[in-house]
């Protein structure tokens, strides 16, 4: 067989044999032993490839597999023996660090990625988050691609850009927005009563709690973080109405990895999925764009501005006006902004609140004993204001402990930047730490679920047990769930003042309870429903919930 290629190039084959003829001049190929030359070099570079990871990590015990677990492609396949994937935290959280008898654990791929460790420690945690000018990890652009396509942004950026964007955020969280998003709560939560026909029923059966528990979520976000006035009845929609914000939000959440990872010519091929998240991404940009647009304008137009608005918008591009030179965010830094307060500051608190409530459902007794304490606080009748905030520690406590089984933010990746050094804490029952060298490129994967369900920290961790945050502050770091040091949570606050305010009014007036299939146990229907599902974070399924109005 000839083939006939341009430029003077042409091919012969015949049975194993090739023979090729470039500008006259002719080579021939066994394909065999050519073939099997070329695997033989592979191989080796693999074994070279996963030589030098053991020895990065000083042949810690841990993985050998083919892909790193949250790059391309090891992220995007299931997870099986051979293939951790990004979802073995969670499936293997039982029996991971049991299996190699300590706290952090090496992944070495031999085909693609970096080496790295997986820790559940989180004394080497704060060593490697706490992001510091002097630190030597530094966030890798991999880690945050999906939240950079909007433009870099408070969560995504590091050390000096994170001190930048802090400096510009950090003002808008004060006492007062915490005062907003108490009285806009108690709004949204007549709202929901009063649109989804609750005020006359005795009793309502919601086979996903999530889909009020983002709704309500998205509403907050969006009056006090954006200052918008929308309701329960009239959610807000793209700049054409061809889709709402809160749809493209969970479209954009949802495919991520096809924004990541598909080139652009195949996200443009005609294929639905491709175009509706196309459609998603162009309608949430357009709307950023607006609100950046509408809300500079406004805060130039001084004399137009309401003096006593406090959403977080609000202040984050006045704050921004204020500034001068390098500390000034350009409008691309903004929209990302604005998409990590759409985003984180709805997605985590309304997964939290669901699992809460799937909690809550199963454990009757821990259901009463918290809304003894809300009637001991608040009464049945008076509107709750935000000074019972402090009192209501066990309302706060069973949303901690739902954040803690379902960590939003499961992953935190970091990269060493030079050659440096992990003091890592001795096994428990013994007294100090090991010094270990790490080189430079070797990444630190913080496992917060691995954290949250580590017998060092947590008696009986895969229990549902409030009680263990009973009389910790809201912002003590022994809750780790927000993160730890400088780099926790900004939002931290927001989130508990929206969730403590919502079961208080939420637990008053209704007893939580599992909406159960026919012939299904309490233990059948935890293991069913109270299990997680991971995209951009991580969150409860489906969670099924009977409310039983309280006589």
């Amino acid at each position: 067989m000839t083939f006939q290629l341009p430029t003077n190039l042409s091919a012969t084959i015949s049975q194993s044999r090739a023979r090729i003829s470039i500008f006259n001049h002719e080579i021939d190929l066994d394909i065999v032993a050519t073939t099997l030359t070329v695997l033989s070099i592979l191989a080796v570079s693999r074994v070279v490839k996963l030589v030098r990871g053991l020895q990065s990590v000083n042949y810690m015990p841990g993985l050998r597999i083919p892909f790193q677990p949250l790059g391309f492609p090891g992220a995007v396949l299931p997870t099986s023996w051979w293939n951790p994937g990004m979802h073995f935290p969670w499936l293997w959280k039982n029996h991971f660090y049991k299996k190699y008898q300590s706290e952090n654990v090496s992944v070495i791929p031999f085909v693609f990625g970096v080496p790295g460790i997986y820790t559940s420690n989180i004394d080497v945690a704060r060593q490697v988050v706490a992001g510091g000018h002097k630190t030597s990890f530094i966030k890798p652009e991999t880690a945050s691609r999906a939240l950079l396509l909007w433009g870099m942004n408070l969560i995504a950026a590091d050390k000096e850009m994170w001190r930048k964007h802090r400096r510009i955020m950090g003002p808008a969280f004060t006492q007062q927005l915490y005062q907003m998003v108490w009285e806009q709560t108690i709004e949204t939560y007549r709202e929901m009563i009063s649109v989804e026909g609750w005020a006359d029923k005795q009793s309502v059966e919601v086979m996903s709690v999530q889909s009020l528990t983002f709704k309500l979520a998205f509403l907050i976000i969006g009056k006090c973080g954006f200052g918008f006035s929308f309701n329960w009845a009239e959610p807000p929609s793209s700049p054409d109405g061809s889709m709402s914000i809160q749809e493209a939000l969970r479209v954009v959440a949802d495919d991520h990895m096809l924004a990541i990872f598909l080139p652009n010519w195949i996200k443009r091929l005609p294929f639905r999925r491709l175009r509706i998240l196309k459609t998603a991404h162009e309608q949430l940009m357009g709307f950023m764009q607006e609100q950046v647009s509408q809300k500079r304008a406004e805060i130039r137009g001084r004399d137009s501005v309401d003096k006593g608005k406090s959403d977080v918008f609000t202040m984050l591009v006045k704050a921004n006006e204020d500034e001068a030179g390098k500390f000034r965010l350009d409008d691309e830094e903004l929209i990302g902004n604005v998409f990590i307060m759409l985003f984180a500051g709805h997605e985590t608190t309304a997964h939290s609140l669901a699992a809460t409530l799937g909690f809550l459902s199963l454990h009757q007794d821990i259901q009463q004993e918290v809304l003894e304490q809300i009637i001991e606080v608040v009464g049945w009748n008076r509107v709750p204001v935000l000074g019972d905030y402090s009192k209501l520690n066990k309302v706060l406590a069973v949303f901690y402990e739902a954040l803690r089984m379902f960590p939003a933010g499961h992953v935190m990746i970091r990269e060493a930047s030079e050659d440096t050094v992990l003091n890592i804490p001795n096994p428990p029952g013994e007294e100090g730490s090991t010094s270990m060298p790490i080189p430079k490129g070797v990444q630190v994967v913080v496992d917060m679920i691995g954290v949250q369900y580590n017998p060092r920290y947590f008696d009986e961790p895969n229990d549902y047990k409030p009680s263990r945050w009973y009389g910790v502050s809201n912002e003590s770091e022994a809750f780790s769930a927000f993160s730890v040091g400088p780099r926790a949570c900004i939002g931290r606050k927001f989130a508990t003042t929206e969730s403590v305010c919502f079961l208080t009014l939420l637990l008053r007036d209704w007893r939580v309870e599992p909406v159960l299939e026919k012939g299904e146990t309490l233990d059948a229907w935890k293991q069913r429903v109270l299990d997680a599902k991971v995209i951009l974070t991580l969150g409860v399924a489906d969670v099924p919930i009977h409310f039983v109005r309280r006589k």
